[in-house]
This record gives structure tokens, C-alpha cells and sequence, in this order.
């Protein structure tokens, strides 16, 4: 079963960290992405841009509206993503709570929904290698 962990970041954490422990976090959790996907649980794993390169999109009296940059004011900030597979919910939570990143984060983890098209029968397409 697939599980998206959405990582969200404490920015007053991560603002503290020195340059070279902030190149120490990064290796580590790189380290901790191709172990996983060693192991073979890791389908996708990715760090997003800072919220100032935010734009939203959402559809206002039948036309497109678009706002850039942080849309909210919050401490915590969507930082990045990583989809794992696991047998359930306690096996996902095992395997996103023992990461370099936990002391600095909010990890949602939510079941990914599987759906097949009604009439092709054929699934969301996997993720693109590369």
C-alpha cells in the first residue's frame, strides 16, 4: 500500500542551522532516501522550493484566478514530500518517524487513494523514472 508523507517544516528550526548543518541534513536525508529505495520502499521522494516561489491556482466565478507567493502566514510550511510503501498505517509511521528530518518537521501521513477508470480499467499512471 502507498502512503504520501507530506513534510511540513518548521521555519524557525531550519533558519537556525548553521551552513554546514543544514549540508549535514541534506546528506542525510539523501542518505535515508536511497536507503530506503534500497530497501524497497521509497517510490518518490522530494524537497519543494521556499513558499515565496508559491503560486496558487483556483477557479473564481468560472475563471482562473492566480496568487503568488506565500499564500499563508504559518510557522510550518510544506517543505516536501516522500510516497513510501508499506503494509499499513504503524509500518508507514515506523518508516517516516525515523528520519534526520523529524526534529525539524510536521510528517502527515495519508493512505494514497488507488482508482482505476471506469471503463478502460487502467490505473494512475507510476511515477516517471529518471
Amino acid at each position: 500500500m502507498k502512503f504520501v508523507c507530506l513534510v511540513y517544516i518548521d521555519s524557525k528550526a531550519m533558519t537556525s542551522l548553521s551552513p554546514e548543518d543544514d549540508r549535514r541534513l541534506t546528506d542525510a536525508t539523501i542518505e535515508e532516501d536511497w536507503s530506503l529505495r534500497d530497501r524497497g520502499r521509497l517510490v518518490l521522494a522530494q524537497p519543494l522550493q521556499p513558499p515565496e516561489a508559491t503560486t496558487v491556482l483556483r477557479m473564481q466565478a468560472g475563471k482562473l484566478a492566480r496568487t503568488d507567493g506565500p499564500y499563508m502566514e504559518t510557522k510550518e510550511f510544506l517543505g516536501g514530500f516522500f510516497v513510501i510503501e508499506a503494509g499499513d498505517m504503524d509500518e508507514a509511521v515506523a518508516i517516516a518517524g525515523d528520519t534526520a528530518m523529524a526534529p525539524y518537521c510536521i510528517t502527515e501521513i495519508r493512505p494514497a487513494l488507488e482508482q482505476v477508470h471506469s471503463v478502460t480499467g487502467r490505473g494512475r499512471p507510476p511515477a516517471a523514472e529518471g
